[in-house]
């Protein structure tokens, strides 16, 4: 399927090629977040990628009350949309509420809904209205052939311009596990995009900072490869240990080119079967 609407930027889509959703958890700076997009742009380009960057101006949804939660919300958008004009590629940014909708939408290229907010009917609403294209995260609690629901709230406001992300399901009060049953079932209502970083999470720990297991990274990026996803989701970060958010299970920035090398050539396989 691919993407199968127009997204102003988004290069190398004549290629088959899946497209890749990408950048920090959070907007922690201006320095930070231009260093992560270069990185990313060049990669891109080098292996001919279609790239979303994506960064989130704030994070609303955080265990302890005294976790980072972002620098200011214009101040972020801000950055974000020099990034995407500095580097002429479409940027990505969640959003928490309806209000917020047509803020972000003056700023960024792509609107997401977070998984714990997509049964949110205002928000996902709001987003839909502003036209511009939406990304649906499934819950972890969600089916995914309820995720038709959720792509309908935004078709029915005359936006056909949505995805869906899988970004796995709890398992237990402190793990997550992705059944790849569920890209094809949703793949029949938007393309599907499987989120490798956030799906590796341990949520719920004693500590109140969430866990993670990023040396799975590949094995769920490979199989959701065969299983046949349109794009990939991943939070990189040129040090994770340093991040402020999400650390524990993003991707090092100089792990990334090597991943998609074997991703590529993993997808030109599978699609020869296709």
């Amino acid at each position: 399927m691919g993407l199968n609407f127009h997204i102003p930027r988004l290069k190398h889509t004549g290629n088959g090629r899946f497209f890749l959703i990408a950048g920090p958890c959070a907007v922690e700076g201006e320095e930070m977040a231009f260093r992560i997009a270069e990185t990313l742009v060049k990669i891109a380009d080098k292996h001919r990628i279609p790239l979303i960057f994506k960064g989130s101006y704030r994070k609303a949804n955080r265990t302890r009350l005294d976790s980072f939660t972002g620098i200011g919300d214009l101040k972020a958008l801000d950055i974000l949309q020099r990034i995407g004009k500095t580097f002429d590629v479409p940027v990505l940014t969640d959003i928490h509420s309806p209000a917020e909708a047509e803020m972000a939408a003056q700023y960024v290229d792509v609107l997401q809904i977070p998984a714990f907010l997509v049964r949110q009917t205002d928000l996902v609403v709001a987003a839909a209205r502003t036209g511009k294209p939406v990304n649906l995260k499934k819950a972890q609690f969600m089916a995914p052939d309820a995720m038709r629901f959720a792509v309908e709230k935004v078709t029915r406001q005359g936006n056909d311009k949505v995805m869906l992300t899988e970004r796995g399901s709890m398992f237990g009060y402190t793990d997550l596990v992705v059944d790849m049953r569920g890209l094809p079932v949703m793949r029949r209502f938007a393309p599907v995009v499987l989120d490798i970083t956030h799906s590796l999470q341990q949520p719920n720990q004693s500590s109140g900072v969430t866990g993670g297991r990023p040396e799975l990274i590949e094995t769920i990026a490979r199989a959701g490869v065969a299983a046949g996803l349109d794009g990939i989701f991943l939070e990189t970060h040129y040090n994770p240990a340093e991040a402020r958010s999400d650390a524990a299970n993003m991707l090092p920035l100089d792990r990334l080119e090597p991943l998609l090398v074997k991703l590529i050539a993993l997808h030109e396989t599978v699609q020869g079967f296709a």
